[in-house]
């Protein structure tokens, strides 16, 4: 990459990327001071089927429109996890129970997007700029989210993380974020570790004060998380033995959980983390129990218990958040699987989370009552979820929520109460 090409993608990106092969990271210089709260959003590209997630069981219109890939009813074979007698979880996210019935997990069902677009582009661009329906908007909301915060959390060194070959969307804009790459590379050394390499780099750029500058604050990022990732090795090693009775976890999302789990544990300087997972569009072979969407819920599910003990008494101060663009259709399709649809359900897990419990206004599911006549109807819009885990958890002013979420006002905030006092 050429310098001028260098400079340009940082000053577009608002981050400080350096050419590190797949790797890129960013970095602040001042001094820091503990982050204190932290939010994790996971991102499920391709509209997760939210019906067949948190399954709405005691609602007779489910039943009607799936013949073939519908979950049981409680205590049935691969029937759902009873949750509150009306709707169940996948029992392929069997390990997320415990964290149910302790209090650390809720779900917002019939929540989502105002737009109404299918299309997977759009959608995901909205959501993750925080403006449905304007294409326009220049930056995603986690990075003006990171400018926001309160002053007494801007720490200084990387106070913001992605996971993944790419900075993602919803971290577009001027303030700097760090970018890890997921799976075993995360924690290898690079070539520009070799001590000879990086001083290299360092003399080239002694003569451009700002490129230099940037090369440094990149590298000091860099050195930072690698260290807070060799701290914790040896007690990820052990805590996933022992969870597993010697059996390792599978690979994906489970290790990349727990990596990830493991840097924010050792390094409380960083408050924001972005993770994005694929394969979530079922149009065909959709199964129930068994099958597709089993095997994309299997791993996340895992991956999120294994967040939760790696993170062991600092989840109580953070608060994960899954959500996808948009829901699936109510009625399966002819292949055995189910179209683009309208609303979903929204995942809330942490130490501050009113759970056990899935809120928000049910909709039904009688035709009289579908979007479209198609589709789950959206009762919460998702940005009121957003906006009262930064209000509440993150203690974002309330003054700073329309800066947050541009055309959406505070006062408009109708979520129910998610986030405990």
């Amino acid at each position: 990459m050429h310098r001028r090409d260098f400079l340009k993608l940082a000053a577009l990106s608002g981050s400080v990327l350096l050419p590190l092969g797949g790797n890129a990271w960013g970095a602040t210089t001042a001094p820091g001071s503990p982050a204190g709260k932290r939010l994790v959003v996971i991102m499920l590209r391709g509209a997760v089927d939210g019906l067949n997630v948190v399954t709405p069981w005691g609602d007779p219109g489910y039943y009607a429109a799936r013949s073939s890939i519908a979950l049981g009813k409680p205590g049935t074979d691969n029937g759902v996890l009873d949750l509150d007698g009306y709707f169940g979880l996948h029992p392929a996210l069997a390990p997320l129970l415990p964290l149910w019935q302790g209090g650390q997990l809720g779900f917002v069902q019939a929540s989502g997007s105002p737009d109404s677009t299918r299309s997977h582009f759009d959608a995901q661009d909205y959501m993750e700029s925080g403006t449905p329906g304007r294409k326009a908007t220049q930056d995603g909301w986690m990075n003006r989210l990171l400018g926001q915060l309160p002053p007494a959390a801007q720490s200084g060194g990387m106070r913001a993380v992605s996971v993944g070959p790419v900075l993602p969307r919803i971290y577009a804009g001027t303030n700097p974020v760090a970018n890890m790459p997921a799976g075993a590379a995360a924690t290898k050394p690079t070539l520009l570790d070799k001590p000879a390499v990086g001083d290299a780099f360092s003399r080239l750029y002694a003569s451009d004060d700002k490129l230099g500058s940037t090369w440094q604050e990149g590298r000091q990022a860099h050195e930072q998380m690698m260290n807070s990732m060799a701290a914790g090795s040896a007690d990820l090693e052990k805590e996933m033995q022992a969870a597993n009775n010697g059996a390792p976890l599978p690979d994906g999302f489970p290790n990349d959980a727990a990596r990830l789990a493991t840097l924010l544990r050792h390094d409380d300087r960083i408050q924001l983390a972005f993770m994005a997972l694929g394969g979530w569009d079922t149009h065909a072979n959709q199964g129930n129990a068994t099958g597709q969407l089993a095997n994309r819920l299997r791993p996340l599910g895992q991956g999120l218990a294994a967040f939760t003990r790696q993170m062991g008494p600092a989840m109580n101060d953070t608060v994960v958040v899954v959500m996808s663009e948009f829901g699936r259709t109510v009625r399966q399709n002819g292949n055995g699987g189910t179209d683009h649809g309208h609303g979903n359900v929204m995942w809330v897990l942490g130490g501050d989370v009113a759970g056990g419990k899935v809120h928000g206004q049910w909709p039904g599911l009688s035709d009289g009552n579908l979007h479209d006549g198609r589709d789950l109807a959206i009762t919460t819009d998702f940005r009121s979820v957003l906006a009262q885990v930064a209000e509440r958890h993150l203690l974002l002013p309330d003054q700073r929520l329309a800066l947050l979420f541009p055309e959406f006002a505070s006062h408009n905030i109708s979520a129910p109460r998610l986030i405990r006092a």
